[in-house]
């Protein structure tokens, strides 16, 4: 069964949209933007799982990585961030 356009033009804007935040993620200076962006591509690849009909696996990549994983590095971030970088080298 061949693919209908409307699905490769979706496919096409989330692989975008992965490819873009993964390398937001790494190239980002700031970690909260890193962190933020290492969630957009999270959920970018659960809705590539709900695109190939894995319902399930969609719904654990919610939950486990962007539920927990990120909750809890966005908390890392959050405790152990400066906002006075002078303060930092002293």
């Amino acid at each position: 069964m061949a693919a209908l356009p409307y699905e490769t033009a979706a496919f096409a804007l989330f692989a975008l949209v992965t490819i873009a935040g993964a390398l937001g993620v790494v190239l980002m200076e700031d970690v909260w933007h890193s962190a933020l962006l290492l969630g957009v591509t999270l959920l970018s690849v659960a809705i590539h799982y709900v695109m190939m009909s894995a319902e399930f696996l969609a719904a654990m990549q919610i939950l486990v990585y962007v539920g927990g994983v990120l909750i809890l590095i966005t908390f890392a971030v959050m405790l152990t961030r400066v906002d006075d970088p002078k303060e930092a080298v002293s």
